[in-house]
């Protein structure tokens, strides 16, 4: 049994290795055969192992916390928001037909177009990026809690009205965890929307750290090496923050589609 488990381990360890070893492996590739100039493109295995040093050494601590803040607030104040908006157009199809629109209209809406309203709403701090990501996070997380709501299985809401439970315990045992699947899927949407936009607002609207300001910062001094690991550090946020909510998911709603 130890062994079949230890080679379970191993199989699943290389599955999840393939994915970095083809970015190095076409990185690689274009720096080798310079099919980028090597002044704009330093070698993978360079940038990697000098990221590694700073990030050691701390030197992305502050900025690395400082959108880790941005992006957790505006999560917090989406899903705060979010939740229970959704939750109330999904309970009535009709609620929801009369609003679709415009839920679709701006979740349609590239986020970074809503800049300039959320700069003359909020000004240049950080209320202003927080918010605009918070606004997009929140029509994610509604659409999807509506949209959950809407859809939970009509047979397991029929069998707790036949047995004659009120809707309010119709609402508490059954809906919400019908929907929290649905849920779950708009809330890993909305941390990557929430991420992007912030990183976004951190190189263009007036921010003196975060790891949005560190690229955009790292590229005008034309520090390409740290331009390159900011953004690998970048992307290491975002996948570990879905590979978190993805844990959570699998702990919490572990009943899924039984």
């Amino acid at each position: 049994m130890g062994a079949e488990t230890a080679k379970a381990y191993l199989s699943k360890a290389v599955e999840k290795s393939i994915g970095p070893a083809l970015l190095v492996g076409v990185w690689w590739i274009a720096y080798s055969a310079q099919l980028v100039n090597k002044d704009l493109l330093p070698s993978p295995f360079t940038t990697i192992h000098d990221t590694f040093g700073e990030v050691a050494a701390g030197a992305f601590n502050q900025d690395f916390m400082s959108t880790l803040s941005r992006v957790g607030w505006s999560i917090v104040i989406a899903v705060a928001a979010g939740v229970p908006v959704g939750i109330i157009l999904g309970a009535k199809a009709a609620v929801y037909r009369s609003v679709e629109f415009l839920i679709d209209f701006f979740r349609s809406t590239p986020a970074t177009a809503m800049f300039p309203l959320f700069l003359l709403l909020f000004g240049l701090g950080d209320a202003a990026k927080i918010a605009v990501a918070a606004f997009a996070a929140w029509l994610v997380i509604v659409f999807n809690v509506a949209y959950g709501v809407l859809n939970a299985r009509r047979t397991r809401i029929l069998a707790a009205q036949s047995m004659g439970a009120s809707s309010l315990r119709i609402f508490g045992d059954v809906i919400f965890f019908e929907t929290l699947p649905q849920t779950f899927v708009g809330l890993r949407n909305a941390v990557s929307i929430a991420l992007v936009v912030i990183i976004v607002a951190e190189m263009f609207i007036g921010a003196t750290d975060g790891l949005g300001h560190r690229i955009i910062d790292a590229q005008i001094s034309y520090e390409l090496p740290d331009m390159y690991g900011s953004i690998l550090v970048t992307g290491a946020l975002g996948y570990g923050l879905n590979l978190l909510l993805l844990v959570l998911e699998g702990r919490l709603i572990h009943w899924s589609g039984r």
